[in-house]
């Protein structure tokens, strides 16, 4: 089968890692050789509540003995997606109370964009450096990294670029910029947490120069953070909400929210102003709902504080410069590149997945399932302070 992966399907790199899964199931995934790999990954902080979680399963079974795909986004009335939206609207702030569903998180990204301009009338969006959106042509034109553009411009006209956490760059943002848009918390970058109330000055900047904020939380987002949606540890309401990822157990989805009006602009001048065929889907919007309800209603937010703590308790070697981010959104800051690809490697030979960041290359990510217990959490942790212990 590998002979074949690498020859009929598409690869995204030279060198893929290549395990051949027989199953998945909790906090562990299962190769065709009978080895069950901890994940320390959960699909690049995909599958919120581990893999093939019973409630999810169950939602999208019950689901799928009823309809499937029966219409283009937004023309029927279909429960699931009716009953998420509305769970979500109820779980965020007044302003954000309107949820437009999609099959990706730069598809989000792409929405997102679109409406920004739609509803101001301007042109201009500012993203920041080291940003990552997505890899569609909007998505990639705000991303703050030229070696991953270069080869595909020209892109989107009439971007510009800020430092994150640099305050001194707010003055860019100006009657002309349609958009800011920013990672709660930087996530290719690696992990860069938002300091001295950096959210809180956009946020006021954008409201003085009546210019939306979009807050990308496609990875940092329901839960993962320790809050259910980041930007409530730093007190920053964005105006274009946009998340992805966990939002179905490792199903494929996005969103982008805003307030009724602003979405409003999206239906004339021109009608149809983002369409989109799958989604809203009724199958991965009945798995959205029951990750949601899992995750607000039982204690994974509040325990992903508590699961950081451990994991800073546990992870000190000498080889680890600094943990960055929070919750389970964390970042092993090695002391090199060669560090860091030494360690991910030799723990894939010892059944713990890790994986890299796009642009930090010293970071190795650690994104487990909010549902991982503390034994695991220990287990895998052991099995870091082992090989680094081999790394000279």
């Amino acid at each position: 089968m590998k002979d074949d992966f690498l020859k009929y399907q598409a690869q995204t790199t030279s060198h893929p890692l290549a395990m051949e899964v027989s199953h998945a199931k909790g906090s562990y995934i299962y190769d065709t050789k009978g080895n069950a790999h901890l994940d320390f990954v959960a699909g690049v902080s995909a599958c919120s509540l581990g893999h093939c979680h019973p409630k999810v399963i169950a939602a999208i079974q019950e689901q799928t003995e009823k309809y499937m795909h029966v219409m283009v986004y937004g023309e029927y009335i279909l429960e699931p997606a009716v009953a998420y939206t509305k769970l979500l609207a109820s779980l965020l702030p007044p302003s954000l109370n309107t949820t437009y569903l999609v099959n990706s998180g730069t598809e989000a990204i792409e929405g997102a964009l679109k409406l920004a301009r739609r509803f101001t009338g301007r042109s201009e969006i500012i993203s920041a450096n080291k940003a990552y959106h997505g890899n569609t042509m909007g998505s990639l034109s705000v991303m703050g990294h030229e070696e991953r553009k270069s080869a595909f411009r020209p892109l989107i006209p009439d971007i510009s670029f800020i430092t994150f956490n640099d305050e001194s760059d707010l003055e860019k943002i100006t009657l002309k910029t349609a958009a800011v848009i920013l990672e709660t918390i930087q996530g290719g970058a690696g992990f860069i947490v938002p300091k001295n109330d950096y959210l809180k000055k956009v946020r006021k900047k954008c409201h003085e120069t009546g210019t939306l904020l979009i807050l990308d939380e496609v990875q940092p987002g329901l839960g993962r953070t320790g809050k259910l949606f980041a930007f409530e540890h730093y007190d920053c309401v964005p105006d274009i909400l946009v998340i992805g990822k966990g939002m179905a157990s490792g199903l494929p989805v996005g969103a982008f929210i805003s307030s009724n009006t602003l979405m409003q602009s999206l239906q004339h001048s021109p009608k149809l102003g983002h369409i989109t065929t799958f989604g809203g889907n009724p199958v991965i919007a009945s798995a959205c709902l029951a990750t949601l309800k899992e995750i607000s209603e039982n204690n994974l937010v509040s325990s992903a504080l508590e699961k950081e703590k451990l994991f800073r308790e546990l992870l000190v070697h000498n080889h680890i410069e600094e943990i960055r981010g929070k919750g389970l959104m964390l970042a092993l800051i090695m002391k090199n590149e060669e560090v860091a690809n030494q360690l991910i490697l030799k723990c894939k030979e010892n059944n713990l997945i890790l994986f890299w960041l796009l642009f930090e290359p010293r970071a190795v990510r650690i994104s487990p399932p909010l549902t991982m217990s503390h034994e695991e959490i220990k287990k895998g942790c052991a099995i870091i302070l082992k090989v680094l212990n081999q790394i000279k």
